[in-house]
């Protein structure tokens, strides 16, 4: 017996179908919308002196909320993912009792406002390298998000030369100046020959106006003429 598979063609569906992907679509979007994220700031790395103390910084979101919030911060030494601490957060309201697995490390986020940094006291070289903030959330069945922070740890903080910025800096404002300074004397230049302009054409219409009168022309005394005596 010959069986037939039939295909089925979405196309042909109608607007039920289209209207079903849609919706899968914006679903899945708000799902992606509320997963937990681990923030560690705008700048993720830090340069730090040999001996300080730093701060690694980290917070979580949900907009769902969390419970039973399980997190972590892990240490990249040569390649193997190291735990510095880790701890379990029941809910944004508790306080978490944090473990430490590393020396000269404590936990100072407290859950306030999300936060789950951590402190490196007297900082050594060997401290240097990549951080990971780790969380995962169940009331997102697991989902689970993590952010990398990068520390640097040198013999002194290098001063940066701005000798350059401040020579561009001058240029730039020299140029503007003297531009600012040629447009006021082109302007100034402009309205000084325009006032004489029309001084020239003032003392052009005077000077006609009299040399009219001198020559006789209407108006003047040379044109009358004795009356003719009668015989």
């Amino acid at each position: 017996m010959e069986v037939l598979s039939v295909g089925v063609d979405p196309t042909r569906l109608g607007p039920s179908y289209a209207a079903t992907g849609l919706i899968f679509s914006l679903l899945l979007g708000v799902w992606s919308a509320q997963a937990l994220e681990m923030f560690v700031g705008k700048i993720p790395f830090l340069e730090a002196v040999n001996g300080s103390t730093v701060l690694l910084p980290c917070t979580y979101a949900s907009c769902i909320g969390i419970e039973n919030l399980y997190f972590n911060w892990q240490y990249n030494e040569n390649g193997t993912m190291q735990k510095v601490c880790e701890s379990l957060i029941e809910s944004e309201e508790s306080v978490p009792h944090v473990t430490i697995y590393r020396e000269r490390v404590e936990f100072v986020g407290k859950n306030h406002h999300n936060n789950v940094s951590i402190l490196l006291w007297n900082i050594t070289f060997d401290d240097a390298g990549q951080y990971t903030c780790f969380g995962r959330n169940p009331k997102e069945k697991g989902r689970n998000h993590s952010a990398i922070f990068h520390l640097i740890v040198v013999d002194e903080v290098r001063v940066v030369d701005k000798t350059l910025t401040i020579i561009i800096a001058s240029a730039v404002g020299g140029a503007i100046g003297f531009l600012m300074a040629f447009m006021l004397l082109k302007n100034l230049t402009i309205f000084i020959l325009s006032k004489l302009e029309e001084k020239n054409k003032e003392c052009l219409v005077t000077s006609s106006g009299i040399d009219n009168t001198d020559n006789g022309l209407s108006g003047s005394k040379a044109d009358s003429k004795p009356t003719p005596k009668k015989k």
